[in-house]
């Protein structure tokens, strides 16, 4: 499989902050930002069902379709981000941090939420 830039990533980043900035009005964008993290929560929670049950199904239709559901996610998950003021590449940071590191290992490693405040 060819590598593909991440700059559309970027970009959308980019977008999604700024309107999380402006807030144009009539941008769904602006929408689901005023909603909060309860709206933008709920949307996260409905693409990731339709990624999941897009997952199971067959053939190249279906591989489509779960590509665009994972667009959805990723877009409403980046949403979020923009929200609560978090860069794309600090997710990147993030998981290059943990690159290398058993995900057993690195989740053992965490406080326990009740710990945290």
């Amino acid at each position: 499989m060819p590598a593909h830039s991440l700059d559309p990533l970027v970009r959308l980043m980019e977008t999604l902050r700024t309107r999380a900035q402006q807030r144009p009005a009539g941008s769904y964008t602006t929408k689901l930002l005023d909603g909060g993290p309860e709206k933008i929560g709920g949307k996260i929670r409905e693409e990731a069902d339709e990624m999941i049950e897009a997952a199971g199904e067959s053939g190249d239709a279906g591989r489509e379709h779960f590509v665009y559901e994972a667009g959805d996610l990723i877009y409403h998950a980046m949403v979020l981000m923009a929200w609560r003021d978090v860069d794309i590449a600090e997710v990147a940071a993030e998981l290059a941090r943990r690159e290398g590191t058993s995900g057993l290992v690195e989740k053992a490693s965490r406080q326990p939420k009740s710990d945290q405040a």
